[in-house]
């Protein structure tokens, strides 16, 4: 990598819910400044008033900060580049796109929506149902171009409505290097002349991202396939300004794919496979609008980010499990696969599995903290730790704990009678009455002296694990299924313990009665 301050930047719009192929562009732009030591920018590209949503920027910011990729610069978080909103920039906008009309690099376009419409209707008359407003047809248009200095000095002078159109050259190659994909060429003929300045003086994309990027000494744009194709223009947008010693180094990312790898993961595909496409959830208008995220389903944002680090992206080595720091330094760009990458979900609960694994009983605790109270249950935060540290190896996502754990906050639910019916006998309640009896006087009730106390027993009493186990899982938890029986009961404690297998026994004899 050359030697210069590395300046990238994440430009969502907040025209709705940033999509999680969003949160994947923002994360390769972050690993990137951070394994150069540059800065990442956050900017708020709202340049189309009318698809602006309330809310969404809010949104964006809030789920950078949950995947913990802060920005160095962007709105709310400083920086001597601003303002990063470009609706607070467009008056800078306009003087860029008069000065490229002035060096004859773009020009005014006076026709109105019914004249282009006249137009598109006339060339489909002819057969070409693809009109373009282009080398090939602007001179047929009502422009600077086509109409003289003194006409177009009137019509400007009386207010008529324009556009600036980008001057795209006739016959030319447009080539670049993108550092995914090797090199790209566009053919200028096959390009239309796109506007840059609207009729009520907002830019459009292509204009403010290009300046934007030229005064923000943004050196990499790394962003999605999708915006491989407006390239050329921005190219052709850089010769025209003789910006091309400081054009950015471009980098277009492989699409995220259906689960099923069949196109492109959209925003409707998480109510149709069942799957969060979001970060975070969203209220929209209408229960159609609203959504959970990987959130509200239960991820920890590290394992998100590890999971969408690696759609589109490997390291080369074997290692799966990366922190963000990890992630950081073992980034590179050269890596970035050009194929698309398909959403595994079972994969990325996989990967929340491990985090929850490896996760510290204390900090899970916390995070846990709002899953209980949801669920009106309280615990101390000595007692939920040690659930926790129990627990979390037996879950896949935080949604899990409380349908899991439920028991150690309350009483048995429910008892799985099938399971009862196997392995309860009404004639050994006396039996399990005097183990129950021997570990009351426990003391300390721990796991290490509840474990002798029951092999002893049972090696007294001639009985086998397969006798007793089941029927202690039973009625600590109500199932057969559980956490290690011995731990379990130490974390529940001698006097629930006492009182749990008292009332399991009465209900075994009552369901077998």
């Amino acid at each position: 990598m050359p030697n210069q301050n590395i300046r990238v930047r994440f430009a969502p719009s907040p025209t709705g819910p940033l999509h999680i192929g969003g949160i994947r562009t923002a994360l390769y732009n972050y690993l990137f400044a951070k394994k150069h030591g540059g800065t990442f920018i956050l900017r708020i590209e709202d340049t189309d008033q009318g698809r602006y949503v309330p809310g969404a920027e809010e949104y964006i910011v809030e789920s950078l900060k949950w995947c913990g990729l802060l920005p160095e610069e962007g709105p709310g978080f400083g920086g001597s580049y601003g303002p990063y909103r470009q609706s607070e920039r467009k008056d800078m906008y306009a003087k860029y796109a008069n000065d490229l009309v002035k060096n004859n690099g773009a020009y005014y376009a006076f026709d109105t929506p019914e004249e282009l419409e006249e137009k598109r209707k006339a060339e489909a008359e002819k057969g070409n149902h693809n009109f373009k407003y282009d080398g090939a047809t602007r001179l047929e248009m009502k422009n600077s171009l086509t109409l003289s200095k003194q006409e177009v000095q009137q019509m400007l002078d009386s207010g008529a409505p324009y556009v600036i159109r980008l001057k795209v050259p006739e016959n030319e190659a447009v080539t670049f290097q993108d550092l995914v994909r090797g090199e790209v060429t566009f053919q200028t003929n096959e390009l239309d002349d796109k506007v840059l300045l609207k009729g009520d003086g907002m830019p459009t994309y292509h204009l403010a991202n290009i300046v934007d990027d030229h005064l923000m000494d943004i050196t990499h744009v790394i962003r999605g396939e999708e915006w491989l194709p407006s390239t050329g223009h921005h190219v052709l947008l850089y010769k025209a300004f003789g910006w091309e010693a400081t054009m950015p180094q471009f980098s277009h990312l492989p699409l995220i794919l259906k689960p099923d790898g069949k196109g492109k993961l959209s925003k409707r595909d998480g109510a149709k496979f069942g799957i969060p496409v979001f970060p975070l959830g969203w209220k929209g208008e209408t229960p159609e609008d609203s959504f959970d995220g990987f959130r509200e389903f239960g991820f920890l944002p590290e394992a998100v980010l590890n999971f969408l680090a690696f759609l589109g992206w490997n390291p080369g080595t074997e290692q799966e499990i990366f922190s963000l720091d990890e992630l950081c330094e073992a980034f590179s760009i050269e890596k970035i696969s050009k194929g698309g990458a398909r959403f595994d979900y079972d994969k990325a609960k996989w990967y929340n599995q491990q985090y929850l694994h490896a996760a510290n009983g204390e900090a899970l605790a916390e995070t846990l903290k709002p899953y209980l109270a949801a669920h009106g249950y309280e615990a101390t935060d000595s007692y939920l730790t040690e659930v926790c540290n129990l627990m979390k190896d037996r879950l896949a996502v935080l949604t899990d704990f409380v349908g899991q754990a439920y028991f150690f906050f309350t009483d048995i639910k429910f008892f799985d009678n099938e399971k009862i019916a196997r392995h309860w006998n009404p004639e050994s309640r006396g039996t399990f009455e005097a183990l129950a009896a021997q570990l009351n006087k426990l003391a300390p009730f721990d796991a290490t002296g509840i474990e002798a106390v029951v092999k002893n027993f049972m090696e007294e009493h001639h009985l086998k694990m397969g006798q007793v186990m089941p029927v202690l899982r039973l009625a600590l938890t109500g199932t057969v299924q559980g956490p290690a029986v011995y731990e379990m009961m130490a974390v529940l404690g001698k006097e629930r313990v006492s009182d749990r297998l008292g009332k399991a026994f009465d209900y075994f004899d009552k369901e077998n009665g």
